[in-house]
């Protein structure tokens, strides 16, 4: 049977390309890259989409809340047999007011959803890998994305692996620290470079593969 792995985050999920704006291609970005190290017994789906929150209304975005969108996505996709989550970066807006704590909260928040609904939906509770996001880099001051993200959330973001590491063992998810391998584009200091992209999907690929049935 072919395995289902919904990948459900953001812009580096989306694979936004830093300086640009535009989208990396397919077999750059890292769910493409992960299918293509997966092979054809996995199907990778791509759900991501820049500027999504784990669950706050961006006061010009609100749509990108991630909490809403969450239920459709996994029922349109049934069955589902792998999550990966990868949310928490646009949280460090500054117009949250956030901490890595209370995001990784947030992020739990999530799973219980993702267990709830597929136990009820599918009645199967995929396995989940609660992505620590990488840090935001030093250089935020000169990216075109300051003023929404300010040096504050530099600190902040080397605070998410300790804090996604005690939340994915409360839900008993598998954990995984995506700053140990990666760290953003020197451009703007949030997006990830194609060697980013290939990174993360190599080491991620790793621990799919770890997953029993």
């Amino acid at each position: 049977m072919i395995k289902n792995v919904l990948c459900y985050g953001d812009s580096n999920t989306y694979g936004y390309m830093p300086g640009y704006g535009t989208r990396y291609p397919r077999d750059i970005r890292y769910p493409g890259r992960l299918q293509y190290l997966l092979g054809e017994d996995f199907n990778v789906i791509e759900e991501g989409c820049s500027g999504r929150t784990t669950l706050y209304d961006d006061p010009i975005d609100g749509w990108k809340n991630g909490f809403d969108y969450l239920k459709p996505c996994l029922y349109s996709h049934r069955p589902i047999h792998i999550v990966v989550l990868m949310l928490g970066s646009n949280d460090l807006k500054t117009t949250f007011h956030l901490t890595a704590s209370q995001i990784a909260e947030s992020a739990g928040k999530l799973v219980d959803v993702i267990k709830e609904f597929t136990a009820e939906k599918q009645e199967y509770v995929p396995k989940i890998i609660l992505v620590s996001p990488p840090e935001i880099g030093t250089g935020i001051r000169t990216s075109p994305f300051f003023g929404a993200f300010s040096e504050t959330a530099i600190e902040e973001s080397r605070k998410f692996p300790e804090c996604y590491k005690k939340v994915a063992k409360e839900k008993g998810c598998i954990f995984f620290d995506a700053a140990k391998y990666i760290y953003p584009s020197e451009v703007d200091s949030l997006h990830l470079t194609p060697e980013g992209h290939i990174t993360l999907a190599d080491e991620i690929s790793k621990v799919i593969r770890t997953i029993e049935d």
